[in-house]
């Protein structure tokens, strides 16, 4: 897959506001500044298609993108930020919760952890609630490039443990800085697409 367009649709804070063409849609999700809005822009080859920020916690709302008109990438915000209130922390993971539980059209979550560290908590407890609803996952292993070659198997062990995968469950190392991981993640996510059938609302 090779996307050649890619556009900002809406910013939805409630399953009122999410597209009904019934396509198919791929969220990423993963702890505040893992690098989820960078990931997005390598993928589609833009520079600020997912605006990034130093700011940990910035995006509030689900960002809805459109992908070569055939399906949507759903940026969702970060998890994790200690600065966030406890008012807008619960408020995000209602808004997330509701999105993964009942969007028919979602195919795959894509959940970023930092390649340098073992997981947070928070990180274990989003990979579980994601295998509770039964849903396919995919770990990406961002900031590749900050990690020394030697020390990669170690990690992918360490996270592949604290997360305790189950078969099927993928892993991708990522950087956005070598443009690594762009080909593995878009395999998947053609592979998901030439299989769907769009949902159709009455």
């Amino acid at each position: 897959m090779e996307i050649k367009k890619a556009e900002y649709v809406i910013s939805a804070v409630n399953g009122n506001n999410l597209p009904k063409d019934g396509k198919a849609e791929f969220v990423f999700c993963g702890r505040s500044n893992v690098g989820k809005s960078s990931f997005i822009n390598m993928l589609c080859n833009r520079k600020n298609l997912a605006r990034t920020s130093s700011n940990p916690g910035k995006t509030q709302t689900l960002n809805i993108f459109s992908i070569n008109d055939l399906c949507y990438f759903v940026d969702v915000p970060g998890y994790g930020f200690a600065n966030v209130s406890k008012s807008i922390k619960a408020s995000f993971a209602k808004m997330i919760e509701t999105y993964i539980k009942k969007r028919e059209e979602l195919q795959m979550v894509f959940l970023l952890i930092d390649f340098r560290h073992k997981p947070s908590q928070d990180d274990i407890s989003m990979y579980e609630f994601i295998k509770y609803y039964g849903l396919p996952c995919t770990i990406i292993l961002t900031k590749s490039d900050k990690l020394k070659q030697n020390d990669k198997p170690k990690n992918k062990k360490m996270i592949k443990e604290a997360l305790n995968l189950k078969d099927g469950d993928r892993m991708i190392q990522t950087s956005t800085l070598k443009k690594e991981g762009i080909k593995e993640t878009l395999d998947i996510i053609d592979e998901i697409l030439s299989n769907y059938e769009p949902i159709i609302y009455e």
